[in-house]
């Protein structure tokens, strides 16, 4: 029993992380109908930038969030107005090829600068746990940033939901043309949306940084558990993307429990393909004619 309830709750606080990732993919897709795929890139950014943060000037990785989120968010708001919104109604080869090609340089660029060397974050609090009872520890570091996850996703429905921009930004996912005869900047919503979906990733980034080797191919792993997540939950579903990456932790930290650390990826993907043949909209999407 106390290894599932370990299993469980550590699940539970990678997953958190896991759908804030998740959400900053599907929030771009369904504002523009754009894959990225140097999104796990983007996130390698705000990792190294968080790096940066700590080593030169001595701030915390979680206080970093502070500074990396809006530095984020203008860094994907110069990418979309630069590079994707030339592409937005081009065929979904060139939109794919690009955002690869935008990771590659990311990533390519992060490696002259700072090596091919991984790089440790360490800090007073990397290996602390905090013991709840019953022979079950939590990780404060991944406890602490599922904390930060929470307000930062209930942040984000507030502003999604409340906010002028924030129910433009909705019209538009459902519906770009329609929201553009309403009066709504189209262009504007893109660049935020996916300024919003850099920054976070860049703030995933900064919160996994102090239990997570940094380096520059790092981008490539949580692409995939990015756009499995999102496919998952459901394409454009920003609470689907957050039922699916709290699945998907659980379903690693089980895996890993119960089987095999080497197996828990597997199973990640046998349960990403059940999903998509039983219900191929994800679970919490809508089909599309």
């Amino acid at each position: 029993m106390a290894v599932f309830m370990q299993s469980l709750i550590s699940g539970i606080l990678i997953g958190g992380v896991y759908a804030l990732i998740g959400i900053g993919l599907t929030l771009i897709f369904g504002v523009m109908r754009v894959i990225n795929f140097g999104h796990g890139d983007i996130l390698m950014v705000g990792m190294y930038l968080t790096y940066i943060l700590f080593t030169f000037a001595h701030i915390d990785p979680f206080v970093s969030v502070l500074i990396s989120f809006p530095l984020m968010f203008l860094f994907g708001g110069f990418l979309q107005k630069v590079f994707i919104n030339r592409v937005l109604n081009a065929v979904a080869q060139n939109q794919i090829l690009l955002t690869i090609g935008l990771g590659l340089i990311m990533s390519n660029t992060v490696m002259l600068i700072f090596t091919s060397d991984y790089k440790i974050i360490t800090t007073s609090y990397s290996s602390s746990t905090i013991q709840v009872g019953g022979g079950v520890s939590v990780s404060w570091p991944l406890l602490v940033s599922f904390l930060i996850t929470a307000a930062i996703t209930a942040a984000l429905y507030w502003f999604l939901l409340k906010t002028d921009t924030g129910q433009a930004i909705r019209a538009t996912a459902q519906d770009r043309d329609a929201a553009q005869l309403m009066g709504i900047n189209v262009k504007r919503m893109s660049i935020i949306a996916f300024g919003l979906g850099s920054a976070l990733a860049g703030t995933a980034g900064a919160l996994i940084s102090p239990t997570y080797y940094i380096f520059p191919q790092v981008g490539s792993v949580f692409t995939l558990k990015a756009f499995v997540i999102t496919v998952l939950g459901g394409m454009g579903s920003v609470v689907g993307a957050t039922l699916g990456g709290v699945l998907i932790g659980i379903t690693e930290s089980m895996s890993a429990a119960y089987i095999s650390s080497g197996w828990k990826d597997v199973v990640v993907f046998v349960l990403f393909l059940l999903v998509l043949l039983l219900k191929p909209s994800g679970l919490m999407g809508k089909s599309r004619t």
